[in-house]
């Protein structure tokens, strides 16, 4: 969705993940989006792409694709102090969802509740897109 939405050409070539099958339709979309580093895939060297996606993990691509816009915000860290489950946040994805909160793109499940290991809906993730694109001035 992010690849598509900030207008990225699929590549041809790239990282492969070890699941993620070269002939497979949305190969190059996966090989695009980690050349612009948006995704990392995990440690073992794959992508699970028929694993649903968490909001700390769109937290962190939606971050990620702020670079890609030029989208600055700084000073982001006390963000995420009124969310009583921000415990349950990875040490990888705290940055990018201080930063993403920060900017306004993503908001909490419940005034107090970020749910950083629920699963992102096509919803969430839309209006996070749009959110990104319209403060980046691209539409």
């Amino acid at each position: 969705m992010i690849v598509c939405a900030l207008g990225l050409i699929p590549a041809q070539t790239g990282k492969r993940f070890g699941d993620v099958d070269a002939s497979a339709w949305y190969s190059g979309t996966v090989a695009t989006a980690n050349a612009y580093d948006l995704i990392n895939g995990y440690e073992d060297g794959n992508f699970r792409p028929n694993e649903r996606i968490t909001r700390e993990q769109a937290m962190a691509i939606i971050a990620r694709a702020m670079g890609v816009t030029r989208l600055d915000i700084v000073g982001a860290d006390s963000e995420l102090a009124r969310f009583t489950d921000v415990r349950e946040l990875s040490g990888w994805a705290v940055k990018a969802a201080a930063t993403s909160v920060k900017a306004g793109l993503v908001s909490g499940r419940d005034a107090d509740k970020l749910a950083p290991k629920a699963f992102m809906t096509r919803a969430e993730a839309a209006a996070i897109v749009q959110r990104l694109l319209k403060q980046s001035e691209l539409i």
